[in-house]
């Protein structure tokens, strides 16, 4: 089961940094401008019948300062040690100039010039070959082609050819050849940004039947999506979008943990459902009656604390807009997730307790659950009523049924701490109407 999955890893590993190379025309096309700096990490999983499972990671550092393009991977495969490469490529020229790559296989670095030379070290037999060959016009490193890809005149109906250049220690010719027979318009829709139109780029290995589609943006030529079909296998890697925040209020982490760290003010309360069930009529409320209104949170709930500054306050805004819109909410970052206050109610009553806050607005969550017990008046049947053989009117016959059903409550509150010292109590009350 692992060789098979193992072999798709390094299949979709050289596609996704396979070298190209191909006439100065072609070549003169690759627009310099579309690359930008940033860090990307793309989510890999293998597909099969329909079902994805996730297998690594792959992140991509891209730096474009001066007349370089510098860009630093580290693969991340589960059940491996990490692959870190590194490569440098003129940006003038689009030529390589140095590539290193270090993994549990092999050792190899290669230096580029009028001859490609270098070495490479397989770790499984220790033999080191001795890469000397002569050099081919216009051809580029192998970890910059996704970029590069995305950098061409892409438009409907585009097509080209790439020359390929993959080392490996067997090869008899480290040229293969690429042909990009098809580009389209799609769509893709990010969890975070929603829909983004880009271009569907497919591209074929004639030798093999290798294939490979990229879904990149039309506006910015970010790679969305990258899938390859190859040996029988699957491989879909997407972009998991770590760089994207759109917080744009400052965070101090040290004022931050100062407000529920560092002083003494209390915030204590009780977390309690007010459950009634009476479909907003005045009928219904003569008909149903509750069992057991006050519903206390029991022991163990617990109950969130958030400094509610402009941070936060942001955070909460853009996720609820999120959750609107059907995407997913913006993760905190680590330095503002340890400035969230956790309690448990820590008795049969419901109460809890925060201490050595500092004065300022805090926001107050929890949720739970809970038994909604309630008792109702059901009609079973009619009596009509004769007086001397005169039908004088019918009067329903009814019973008192009690029944018991699951229920939820969600509970946020905002809360002032006005001055030092202060103890506030608050009730944490969830009414169900």
């Amino acid at each position: 089961m692992f060789s098979p999955l193992r072999n798709s890893i390094f299949i979709a590993v050289t596609t996704l940094f396979a070298a190209i190379s191909g006439s100065a025309n072609a070549q003169s096309k690759f627009d310099a401008n579309l690359l930008k700096n940033g860090k990307y990490t793309l989510a890999c999983f293998m597909t099969n019948e329909g079902r994805e499972q996730a297998i690594g990671t792959f992140t991509f550092n891209v730096n474009t300062t001066g007349d370089k393009l510098s860009l630093t991977v580290v693969t991340a495969i589960a059940g491996l040690e990490a692959w870190k490469d590194t490569a440098v490529t003129d940006l003038n020229t689009f030529k390589p100039i140095y590539l290193a790559s270090h993994n549990t296989m092999k050792d190899m670095v290669v230096n580029f010039g009028p001859n490609i030379t270098g070495y490479h070290i397989d770790k499984k037999t220790g033999q080191k070959k001795v890469i000397k060959e002569a050099g081919v016009p216009s051809f580029v490193d192998s970890y910059t082609y996704p970029f590069l890809v995305s950098t061409l005149p892409l438009t409907s109906g585009y097509k080209t050819d790439l020359s390929v250049f993959e080392y490996k220690p067997t090869n008899t010719d480290n040229m293969k050849k690429i042909v990009v027979d098809e580009v389209r318009n799609n769509t893709y829709v990010s969890k975070f940004t929603g829909k983004h139109d880009v271009w569907e780029v497919s591209a074929v290995e004639p030798a093999t039947g290798d294939k490979m589609v990229y879904l990149i943006d039309k506006k910015t030529r970010r790679l969305w999506q990258l899938e390859e079909w190859a040996n029988g296998q699957h491989v879909r890697m997407v972009d998991m979008e770590t760089d994207f925040n759109s917080i744009k209020a400052p965070f101090d982490k040290v004022a931050t943990l100062k407000m529920v760290k560092g002083g003494d003010a209390i915030i204590a309360g009780q977390v309690f459902a007010r459950d009634f069930n009476d479909n907003g009529t005045i009928w219904a409320k003569m008909q149903v009656m509750n069992i057991q209104a006050k519903q206390v949170a029991p022991k163990g709930t617990q109950v969130i604390l958030i400094p509610y500054n402009d941070y936060f306050k942001e955070w909460i805004k853009v996720n609820e807009s999120q959750r609107k819109k059907g995407r997913e909410g913006i993760a905190l970052s680590d330095e503002a997730a340890e400035c969230i206050k956790s309690t448990t109610v820590y008795d049969d009553g419901g109460h809890f307790e925060f201490v050595n806050l500092m004065p300022g607005e805090y926001l107050l969550y929890t949720e739970f659950s809970y038994v909604h017990s309630y008792s109702q008046n059901e009609v079973v049947g009619y009596t009509d009523h004769y007086i001397n053989g005169m039908f004088q009117g019918t009067s329903a016959n009814t019973v008192s049924r009690n029944y018991n059903t699951g229920a939820g409550a969600t509970v946020k509150k905002v809360v002032t701490v006005s001055k030092p010292g202060e103890k506030v109590d608050v009730k944490l009350k969830k009414t169900r109407a």
